[in-house]
């Protein structure tokens, strides 16, 4: 008799409910000031019942590609561009204002700011690579933070606040709003991700940063498989949104 094993039924019945795949082709098309993903010449509809309508070729092109990949099924955990794709659409475009506040939130309570107290390699390693972000930031933006020990939360000055908000400004389009947000979300740093978007920092580097600490502890006390599964899936979730943001020209 074979034992019953709970996890992988469900895991079976979650794939048994994906719908088939019904299309033979998945192709690019202009339509109106923007770039539709067709199925067999007609066009996707968005879980909001809206049209998948890319800004760019390029990145309409990326949402294509998963489209095609697709096989038996279609599995949307394998479409990270297409899922942001629909958030952007069906969220972000009608909520623009509170996702352009939550990310200026995050750069008031930037992960860069709080600093370990101990021990003295971990201290030493978090501002060898993140002091340079800061830098940066207040070259660029002229706007200079405090850093704090611990994890109090400290106000930082408004008007630096004010100046990457001025600079975050320039980001109003949603397709380029709902990136920053999803790479501010999975780094803890609207900084981190403010200096990516500028091409200051490399989409490799940036994840490093935002991953400092985690991978101080993995250094010292090894790695955890499930935790390795779930950061693997982070970052794949961060490259969509970096590559989208990239696409957007």
């Amino acid at each position: 008799m074979t034992e019953f094993d709970p996890i992988r039924r469900s895991q079976e019945l979650m794939r048994a409910e994906l719908p088939k795949k019904f299309y033979e082709s998945a192709d690019v098309a202009e339509e109106g000031e923007g770039f539709a993903i067709k199925l067999d010449g007609r066009g996707v509809k968005t879980p909001g019942r809206k049209p998948l309508v890319l800004p760019t070729a390029t990145a309409a092109e990326m949402v294509r590609a998963e489209w095609h990949a697709q096989e038996k099924v279609i599995d949307p955990a394998k479409m990270p561009v297409t899922r942001l794709a629909n958030t952007v659409i069906d969220g972000v475009a009608e909520n623009a204002d509170a996702v352009f506040s939550e990310i200026v939130a995050y750069a008031g309570n930037d992960m860069l700011f709080y600093r370990a107290e101990a021990p003295e390699e971990l201290v030493a390693r978090q501002a060898e690579r993140w002091d340079p972000v800061l830098a940066w930031t207040q070259q660029v933006l002229g706007a200079q933070f405090m850093l704090i020990q611990g994890v109090m939360f400290s106000e930082q000055p408004t008007e630096s606040i004010e100046a990457f908000q001025v600079e975050l400004a320039r980001h109003r389009d949603p397709f380029a709003l709902g990136s920053l947000h999803v790479m501010t979300t999975l780094t803890g740093s609207a900084l981190v991700t403010l200096a990516l978007a500028r091409r200051r920092l490399t989409l490799d580097e940036a994840w490093a940063l935002a991953n400092l600490e985690e991978d101080w502890t993995i250094e010292h006390w090894g790695e955890d498989a499930e935790a390795a599964k779930r950061r693997a899936k982070r970052f794949e979730d961060m490259k969509a949104a970096h590559d989208l943001f990239v696409a957007l020209g």
